[in-house]
């Protein structure tokens, strides 16, 4: 195992470095003078030459690429020139919010997904497996701007129950963070449970025609345990990839979630600094989470290796 984890560490390194690169040619490959962009209506020649220098733009373009390089290497991804933060203070400040937002969505997913496509694949062809499948469908189609609407009317404004746009730390207040963070997390909740049931369904009606289930089986096992342990382990490999996929989307910030919903996450991080041409935040902010994609899906093949043994011997 640790083999298998020291090769995909190796693979890694050229994945990370090509993710740098391609996030430090965003800010530079913009048309026009990338200091006369940032300043806007203050971009006097004096400014703007101030700004070269800092940024180290008049150099050429591989030296630039290697001196940020070597500042993200050291932990120094540049500060804003519009308010002086430093770019790890502004993401270590959003993005507790965008975690908590994914791990709500994730979990209330699987909750719902993960029980709902066992059941499915159980009885497939069956009434229940029709109109799960059919209502599975049907939520794909929605729109998560409109699904996010309609909760907000239904929760919001007719019973008033929760509220549409407030947000609340959660080491402020536990309970009242919990209620800014349900609608978000419910509307993202319910557009992930589909998908997830969806491929849990169709591995698994293939796993329980598999010989080993009908040994379990002949053995009198449980029906729970023939489905639980000996079924959905190996019917799960698809199942982590989309949600290492899910994550690593949803690390990035919903961007129309969190607007809607007034959440101070990463994702609107990213938003406001391209309305406010901090490039500086914009190009660290899009580093953190082009490089936690690749870990979540590095992480995703160690699991593939923890599910089937097969794949850690190259035999899969």
């Amino acid at each position: 195992m640790l083999g298998f984890i020291g090769r995909r560490l190796i693979y890694l390194v050229p994945v990370v470095l090509a993710v740098t690169a391609l996030t430090f040619l965003i800010a530079s490959l913009l048309p026009g003078d990338l200091a006369v962009a940032m300043l806007g209506d203050q971009a006097t020649p004096e400014n703007v030459a101030a700004l070269h220098k800092k940024l180290g733009l008049d150099l050429p373009l591989w030296r630039q690429y290697l001196h940020w390089l070597g500042g993200v290497l050291t932990g120094d991804l540049g500060a804003s020139h519009r308010t002086g933060e430093t770019v790890l203070h502004a993401i270590a400040n959003r993005l507790p919010v965008t975690i908590e937002l994914m791990v709500i969505a994730e979990l209330g997913g699987l909750l719902i997904g993960v029980p709902l496509g066992i059941l499915c694949a159980v009885r497939a062809g069956s009434s229940l497996d029709k109109a799960v499948s059919g209502l599975a469908f049907g939520i794909l189609s929605v729109p998560p701007f409109l699904l996010a609407i309609l909760l907000i009317f239904l929760f919001a404004l007719r019973m008033g129950i929760l509220p549409a746009t407030s947000y609340v730390p959660l080491s402020q207040d536990v309970l009242g963070n919990l209620r800014s963070m349900a609608l978000p997390g419910a509307t993202l909740a319910l557009l992930e449970w589909p998908a997830l049931m969806r491929v849990l369904r169709s591995d698994m009606i293939t796993t329980l025609q598999e010989n080993f289930i009908a040994m379990a089986r002949a053995k009198g096992l449980p029906q729970r345990r023939v489905l639980l342990v000996h079924a959905l382990k190996p019917s799960s490999l698809t199942l982590v990839t989309i949600i290492g996929l899910n994550i690593g989307r949803l690390i990035g910030g919903t961007v129309i979630i969190e607007t809607i919903f007034a959440l101070p996450g990463l994702g609107r991080l990213i938003v406001e600094s391209i309305y406010t041409r901090d490039f500086i935040i914009l190009q660290g902010a899009v580093l953190f989470v082009a490089v936690a994609f690749v870990l979540i899906n590095f992480v995703v093949d160690v699991l593939y290796a923890v599910l089937d043994p097969r794949i850690r011997h190259g035999r899969a």
